[in-house]
């Protein structure tokens, strides 16, 4: 499994093309390494990049806690799969972002910063990045508490 990890700054060109930061290229699978699916994240403001079998495993997953007869959850679906497209590669390792995509998470200086999720990646606007990243103790009385949570049981058949 590809782990994608730290933090990279990047600057977007005028025409909003951005380069991958090598070592998360050099993650990708072979046979993934000319695209990916961006979707802005529900709750934050930044866009999620995801290897293509990375988000057919979310997908596939998100299904499984749908009703396909449900009204509400068909347009659940929709919405989240129509808000996520398809980004090229190109051969030298850039992406090209939409001004809409770029605007919706607040890059207008051209400053990015890629960060990893481990099985993914998002795309922050520096600015907006520092502005809502926890503080030190904040981080560290968070992961505490979640790390001392007794670990999920899995249901009885």
């Amino acid at each position: 499994m590809s782990t994608f990890i730290g933090k990279y700054e990047v600057k977007a060109d005028v025409k909003g093309r951005i380069f991958i930061p090598s070592a998360y290229r050099k993650l990708l699978p072979d046979g993934e390494k000319e695209r990916v699916v961006i979707r802005k994240d529900a709750e934050n403001d930044c866009m999620i990049l995801f290897p293509e079998h990375v988000w057919n495993e979310k997908v596939e997953h998100f299904k499984s806690k749908l009703d396909e007869w449900n009204p509400q959850d068909q347009l659940l679906l929709m919405q989240f799969v129509s808000d996520a497209e398809w980004l090229d590669v190109d051969s030298q390792g850039r992406v090209l972002i939409s001004k809409k995509n770029l605007q919706a998470i607040g890059i207008e200086n051209a400053e990015v910063l890629f960060v990893g999720m481990i099985d993914r990646f998002a795309i922050w606007s520096k600015t907006r990045y520092e502005q809502v990243k926890m503080s030190s103790a904040d981080f560290s009385a968070l992961l505490r508490e979640r790390m001392m949570q007794p670990k999920p049981t899995s249901p009885t058949l």
